[in-house]
């Protein structure tokens, strides 16, 4: 069976770096920081005070007040990322099969949001007051519905809920979905906005992430010996997926292909990633043996990498294993130093940046990396802006309960 090539042809970003691509990309290659101490609430007995918050975000300005009413913040993010996405991929959905257009895009947590909202206008005002609207704007589906419904995309969707590996999990199905035949275009990635009380408190219970409030941008620290969690963010990455046939036919910019996928389940704890890095080696493994290459083809990883002790150590082994001798040659990059970690919106977010990579020749800076953890058992990880000749890259996301996903993505060559 011929199996149809996938290529991107679409981006779309709200990022604390930015809310659009090229702002973020930007700002990425100059090596700055999004995390900053949070204002939009009381942080005074929370253990960690800052987040990667998106700014300058006017929601009631692109939907209008009424619409944006309705949406929780993780899928005003997501429809407005697959605005971007949608308008850069020069769609005309008019003049397509709107049956063969799917919408594959989930959320690690949902409407978080509006559920502390509404349960606090319950336990203040009583049920009379409780918004009809509160089961549909916080279900983690609605992301994927809405832009379904915006774009009246009728094709197969999807809201895959796999914690922080949500982005990968999404375009790998997707690109399985056009592979077979099944869908000429697919919008994938994920969102996520649960910065808030309930969640910070939460993962500074669990002293899941980091309580560097003196210095919120250097607080990220992906593979430094001094990291001590992750910082939590919100946004949303959407990339549009098509058929090399159907994107030539229409003339599309191609920015890069999908070569490979590969998942995998850790089975070993609820929060704690494999202490050997097992799942992950597997969904690497995985992923580069769909794409059809060997591992001596791989130029770059974008590393999961979310600054904690255990995950970044097991990560790092895990590619130390898969690679070999290859390993110091593969440049390691760690988009959460800067972004932070936008849960089940980094992988979406963590794929364009790679995308971008690939075409321009250049590996981000692994920012307030200041003395490599020689137990993450890799080295080939810098601070600074490199340039490099990058053809193919492996972009990593797992997730809570030991999901792991994995993509394969390459610079287009005809």
């Amino acid at each position: 069976m011929n199996m149809e090539r996938v290529v991107l042809t679409g981006m779309g970003v709200i990022s604390p770096l930015g809310n659009s691509v090229d702002e973020m990309w930007t700002r990425m290659k100059q090596g700055e920081s999004g995390i900053s101490r949070i204002e939009t609430f009381d942080t005074a007995r929370l253990k960690t005070k800052m987040a990667g918050v998106i700014s300058g975000f006017d929601p009631e300005g692109l939907f209008g007040r009424k619409e944006a009413r309705k949406m929780d913040r993780f899928v005003q993010f997501a429809v407005a990322a697959a605005d971007q996405a949608i308008s850069n991929a020069g769609l005309k959905l008019d003049e397509m099969d709107r049956d063969r257009i799917g919408v594959y895009v989930g959320s690690g947590i949902g409407g978080l949001s509006t559920l502390v909202e509404q349960d606090r206008i319950l336990r203040d005002r009583g049920p009379e007051r409780v918004s009809p609207m509160l089961v549909p704007m916080m279900i983690a589906n609605m992301a994927a519905a809405s832009i379904s419904i915006r774009y009246q995309l009728t094709g197969p969707t999807l809201a895959p809920v796999t914690a922080c590996s949500i982005g990968n999990t999404a375009i790998g199905e997707a690109m399985r979905l056009i592979r077979l035949g099944i869908a000429d275009v697919v919008i994938a990635g994920g969102a996520e906005a649960a910065v808030n009380e309930l969640s910070l408190a939460s993962f500074g219970n669990a002293q899941a992430i980091s309580s560097r409030n003196d210095d919120p941008k250097a607080a990220s620290r992906p593979f430094d010996t001094d990291r001590d969690g992750f910082v939590m963010s919100e946004g949303a990455g959407i990339v549009v997926l098509e058929s090399l046939a159907h994107a030539q036919k229409r003339n599309a910019e191609i920015y890069g292909e999908v070569l490979g996928y590969g998942a995998s389940s850790d089975a070993y704890h609820v929060v704690a990633t494999h202490p050997e890095g097992a799942g992950a080696l597997t969904a690497m493994r995985t992923a580069i043996a769909d794409a059809g290459i060997s591992p001596s083809e791989v130029d770059i990883i974008s590393a999961h990498a979310t600054s904690t002790g255990l995950g970044d150590r097991s990560e790092g082994q895990a590619i130390s294993r898969l690679f070999g001798e290859e390993a110091s040659r593969i440049a390691v990059t760690a988009n959460k130093s800067m972004l932070g970690h936008m849960l089940g919106a980094a992988g979406g977010v963590e794929a364009i940046a790679l995308i971008q990579s690939l075409r321009e020749g250049i590996v981000p800076p692994t920012i307030n990396l200041e003395q490599l953890d020689p137990e993450c058992g890799i080295t080939n990880v810098s601070s600074h802006l490199q340039s490099a000749s990058l053809r193919i890259g492996v972009s990593n996301s797992f997730g809570f309960g030991g999901h792991n996903a994995v993509i394969v993505l390459s610079r287009f060559e005809i």
